[in-house]
């Protein structure tokens, strides 16, 4: 039985707080990690220290409710509870500003009523014809709203019966001031909706949301991997989420 093992069963069996606090300091780089992985696209006016001590506190949790005899890894399960710690206090901070969110807003609006009229997912044109904007006034308005959506799907939603990643669109479907759709659409038919909504993606916006979300690339390693600016890139993902939040209020709505 390996050290990490024995403070493990230790701190299961005893409740020892020794074994608990060389728990924390085993696994403290996790939450440096996960910290440094967020805010990487988040402006420099976000503390991470403020960040750190959220996911600190993710972590504490994280020890005092795993189990280990379920057979999953703690990494795994550790990474799920500071990230989502970390997305806690980034709600509670509020830093995007009000006039940012009502711009993201009136856009995804865009997005669902030319879907509904058209039956599909609109063209960029499309969108700007709806909107009466020109290409660069577009394209400032979709850097005008990505602190909205950077985050969007960085929580998890895991299945009913592990805690293993699958599929972290939380985030998506969710709006601030509104109701959390969650709560009106079952589990099974939100993951399906989503599922479906990213397949139908272009290639380019699918390849980001992959990359980001899944893989977990910076927006600066997409732009590297995918020879264009760390700003197109922005775009590119503000773009694929809006989508993704238009569906699904389009399909609660319905």
């Amino acid at each position: 039985m390996s050290s990490v093992d024995e403070l493990w069963k230790q701190y299961k069996e005893s409740g020892s707080k020794v074994a608990k606090d060389k728990l924390l300091v085993e696994y403290a780089h996790l939450v440096k990690y996960i910290v440094c992985r967020v805010a990487a696209n988040l402006p420099a006016t976000v503390d991470r220290d403020d960040l750190s001590g959220s996911g600190i506190l993710g972590l504490i949790k994280a020890v005092e409710t795993f189990e280990p005899e379920r057979g999953y890894k703690f990494e795994t399960y550790a990474g799920h509870k500071i990230r989502g710690a970390i997305l806690d206090e980034l709600r509670a901070l509020d830093w995007v500003p009000r006039s940012v969110r009502q711009k993201s807003r009136e856009l995804q609006r865009a997005y669902g009523r030319l879907e509904t009229k058209l039956g599909r997912m609109p063209y960029d044109d499309e969108v700007r014809e709806e909107l009466g904007l020109s290409m660069k006034e577009y394209e400032s308005l979709l850097s005008d709203v990505a602190p909205t959506t950077l985050i969007s799907l960085e929580e998890s939603m895991p299945s009913r019966e592990t805690e293993a990643k699958e599929l972290r669109i939380i985030d998506t479907i969710e709006d601030p001031g509104s109701e959390n759709p969650l709560r009106e659409l079952g589990f099974a038919e939100v993951k399906r909706i989503l599922k479906e909504t990213i397949s139908n993606l272009p290639e380019k916006e699918k390849l980001v949301v992959a990359l980001y979300h899944y893989e977990e690339l910076t927006l600066k390693e997409i732009g590297v991997v995918l020879e264009i600016s760390e700003s197109r890139v922005s775009q590119i993902h503000s773009k694929a989420i809006l989508k993704l939040r238009a569906r699904l209020l389009q399909r609660i709505n319905a």
